[in-house]
């Protein structure tokens, strides 16, 4: 792989990793201020209740994810599609174009000679 390419791929898991964790600690950070109000919890039920918040934010965080990938190749696949009949309509026309100045060219030889 091209040197640029490992540079950018890596820059980008670590802008991913960066921003999962920042998204995790903010994620305890609620769930330890909801705890600490919460009274009658005994350590290990807060212990349970800030595990199951954190997996259910790491799975929200994956379904968002995913969700932006799917879109993006979608739109990827609609702009695919979309580029490909432009460039066929211009390649139309412009061999339209071109037979046409052919034959305006040996009109205009046979008028001439």
């Amino acid at each position: 792989m091209d040197p640029d390419k490992q540079a950018a791929r890596g820059l980008a898991d670590l802008e991913a990793y960066l921003y999962r964790e920042a998204h995790l600690g903010a994620a305890r950070r609620r769930v330890a201020a909801f705890t600490s109000r919460a009274d009658g919890l005994t350590r290990e039920q807060c212990g349970d209740i800030e595990r199951w918040y954190l997996d259910e934010q790491r799975y929200v965080a994956r379904m968002v994810t995913q969700h932006i990938a799917d879109s993006i190749s979608t739109a990827e696949e609609h702009h695919r599609v979309r580029f490909g009949r432009w460039l066929r309509g211009t390649l139309t026309a412009m061999t339209l174009i071109t037979v046409a100045m052919a034959l305006c060219a040996v009109v205009a030889v046979g008028i001439v000679a």
